[in-house]
C-alpha cells in the first residue's frame, strides 16, 4: 500500500506548481460550474489518458472512459446506463458541441473480443458481455481481413469498433437530432500509442489518416464516417509511418 504514497505525492505537487498558481482558473470552474465544449469516450487504458494526450487543462473536456471505449447503441442504453448516462449528461445538459471516440493502438479489450474465448468466471462474463457491443466489428473484421496477422487484424478492429461506436450514437434520437441540426459533431479518432500519432476518420477516403496538426477545426459530422465497411478497402496502406 505504500505506493500510494506516490499519488499523494503527485497531489501535493499538483496543489504548488497548478492549482496555487492558476486562482483565476479554479475560482471560475468553482462559482461558474463546467462548460466543457467536447465530450470524449475513451479506453479506461492506463496509458492512453485524454488529459495527458490533448494537454487539456480542468473544465476543456469531459470524458467518458470504459473497456475498449464502446458506445451501445440506443435499444442497449438502460443495460449499461453507466456509460449512457454520462453520455446524456454531456449532451443534454452541458451542452457539449463535439463528441470524440477515441480508441487506441495494443487494447487488450479488442484483443480479447477477438479472441472470443468462452468466459469461465463471473468477472469474464461481465466483459464479455460489454465487448459484445462491438461484435458487428469483429465479424467485418474476419470477414474482411480473413488469414491476416492477428495483429492487422486487431488494429483493423480498434478502428472499425470505433466507427460503429459512432453508428450506435447516432441511433441516439436526441444525438442524431442535433447532428442533423448542425449544433453536435461526432468524430473518430485513433491514438498509434507506438508512434506517438493521432489519427482521424477521414469520410472521403474511408480510412484514418494523420491528423494534419496546421489543419484549424474540423470537418462538420455527417453520414459518411459511419460506414466501416469502407475501412477495410484501404487497410494495408493505413499505417502512419
Amino acid at each position: 500500500m505504500s505506493d500510494v504514497n506516490i499519488f499523494l505525492k503527485g497531489f501535493r505537487r499538483f496543489q504548488h506548481h497548478y492549482f496555487d498558481r492558476n486562482p483565476e482558473l479554479f475560482d471560475r470552474l468553482f462559482t461558474e460550474g463546467q462548460r466543457p465544449r467536447a465530450l470524449m469516450v475513451a479506453c479506461c487504458d492506463s496509458r492512453c489518458d485524454p488529459g495527458v494526450l490533448t494537454d487539456s487543462e480542468p473544465g476543456d473536456l469531459f470524458v467518458v472512459r470504459n473497456v475498449a471505449n464502446l458506445v451501445p447503441p440506443y435499444i442497449q442504453a438502460t443495460d449499461y446506463a453507466g456509460t449512457t448516462s454520462a453520455i446524456a449528461f454531456a449532451i443534454c445538459n452541458l451542452g457539449v458541441e463535439h463528441v470524440i471516440v477515441m480508441g487506441h493502438s495494443r487494447c487488450g479489450g479488442i484483443r480479447a473480443l477477438l479472441e472470443n474465448r468462452q468466459p469461465e468466471c463471473d468477472e469474464e462474463r461481465l466483459i464479455a458481455k460489454w465487448l459484445g457491443i462491438a461484435e458487428d466489428a469483429r465479424q467485418r473484421v474476419l470477414k474482411e481481413l480473413p488469414g491476416k496477422p492477428h495483429a492487422t487484424q486487431a488494429r483493423a478492429c480498434e478502428q472499425a469498433s470505433i466507427l460503429e461506436s459512432l453508428e450506435n450514437l447516432m441511433s441516439y434520437p436526441w444525438i442524431s437530432r442535433r447532428v442533423n441540426e448542425g449544433a453536435l459533431a461526432l468524430h473518430g479518432w485513433y491514438f498509434d500509442m507506438e508512434n506517438g500519432a493521432l489519427m482521424q476518420y477521414d469520410s472521403d477516403a474511408g480510412e484514418f489518416r494523420v491528423t494534419d496538426l496546421h489543419l484549424e477545426g474540423c470537418e462538420k459530422h455527417s453520414e459518411e464516417p459511419l460506414r466501416p465497411q469502407r475501412l477495410f478497402k484501404n487497410w494495408e496502406s493505413n499505417t502512419p509511418l
